[in-house]
């Protein structure tokens, strides 16, 4: 499933909409480095891939920005384990 994932650089944040539902990815960004701290995903539309779209869009930006990235939120650290093809972003 694909989803409209908008990214706003000032808010530092990912964000979708999904059947009204907000979700979103914060993270805080330093030296080059983007700390993702939190995903959010209200229950009523969980488990259709929300998540894992939102942390696939962070990496995508993180990637094209030469960032480095530190998943200090356990979905994106857990997101990241199941990704190998990303490990080379990790701080």
């Amino acid at each position: 499933m694909s989803f409209a994932i908008h990214h706003d650089p000032a808010a530092h944040l990912f964000e979708t909409q999904v059947d009204g539902a907000h979700c979103e990815l914060d993270y805080t960004l330093a030296r080059g480095v983007m700390t993702i701290t939190h995903t959010e995903v209200p229950a009523e539309v969980g488990g259709r891939g929300i998540a894992s779209a939102m942390v696939q869009a962070a990496m995508e930006v993180a990637r094209a920005e030469r960032w480095k990235v530190v998943p200090a939120c356990s979905y994106a650290a857990a997101w990241l384990r199941r990704h190998p093809e990303d490990q080379d972003l990790c701080a």
